[in-house]
């Protein structure tokens, strides 16, 4: 796993082989969004420490969807630390282990890409302490909130700190490459949809669960790809 500086003594990204998730800090208080796989939560903790921060100070995982990358080691964290769990009403069932991961349509070329995301380890079932609608307060990043974004999968969300122009696109967004809208997604239409809109928010610090933040000339960026990406 790396571990890199998005900004100073606010956030970081953790780096894992496939996919990635963000630490905000606000002070000594510590959100993460979204929480790697299975068998991540000792570098997760590792990489808390390694920045002079306890992490039981780690008070929420806010997780973007229910995707096994995604979600994998929220549930240990949380049992170490007291972090609570956060996801999405559609999503938390699975979250939970109660549904099914929800099968995407995949197209052709998105076949051999799924196949080795497969790789990562299964997230076991994992306790949801408050299921999220769009618009909900967050309680952090000074003023963070819900941004439903379904398509990717229906309780997909990204996060929004309009304080510090920052938004978290989950999976609705991709910059591994060029700017794309994200894979395996189990429609389509309304991921673009939840495209455009993210892009609507015009931030000036996109951080995205696969490839690198964009931090610069981000809102343009993010409205080009979206209006050239078809339904």
């Amino acid at each position: 796993m790396d571990l890199v500086e998005v900004l100073p003594n606010r956030l970081h990204m953790l780096r894992f082989p496939v996919g990635q998730a963000y630490l905000w800090q606000d002070g000594e208080a510590l959100t993460l969004v979204d929480a790697g796989s299975a068998e991540s939560a000792a570098e997760i903790e590792g990489a808390i420490r390694s920045l002079g921060l306890p992490p039981e100070r780690l008070e929420r995982i806010v997780l973007t969807h229910c995707h096994r990358d995604h979600v994998g080691a929220a549930g240990e964290l949380a049992a170490r630390w007291g972090a609570a769990v956060l996801a999405h009403r559609l999503d938390a069932p699975v979250v939970r282990g109660e549904r099914p991961v929800p099968e995407p349509a995949l197209l052709d070329w998105e076949l051999p890409l799924y196949a080795h995301g497969l790789t990562v380890p299964e997230a076991p079932p994992t306790r949801v302490d408050r299921e999220l609608a769009d618009g909900d307060a967050l309680g952090f990043g000074d003023g963070a909130y819900v941004v439903h974004a379904p398509g990717h999968t229906d309780g997909s969300i990204a996060v929004h700190l309009p304080q510090h122009g920052v938004l978290f696109t989950g999976d609705c967004v991709a910059a591994v490459g060029p700017l794309m809208l994200g894979v395996f997604n189990v429609d389509r239409g309304r991921a673009v949809e939840s495209m455009r809109r993210l892009a609507g928010l015009a931030p000036s610090l996109a951080c995205f669960g696969h490839g690198d933040p964009l931090t610069v000339d981000t809102a343009p960026a993010l409205a080009k790809a979206a209006a050239e990406t078809p339904a």
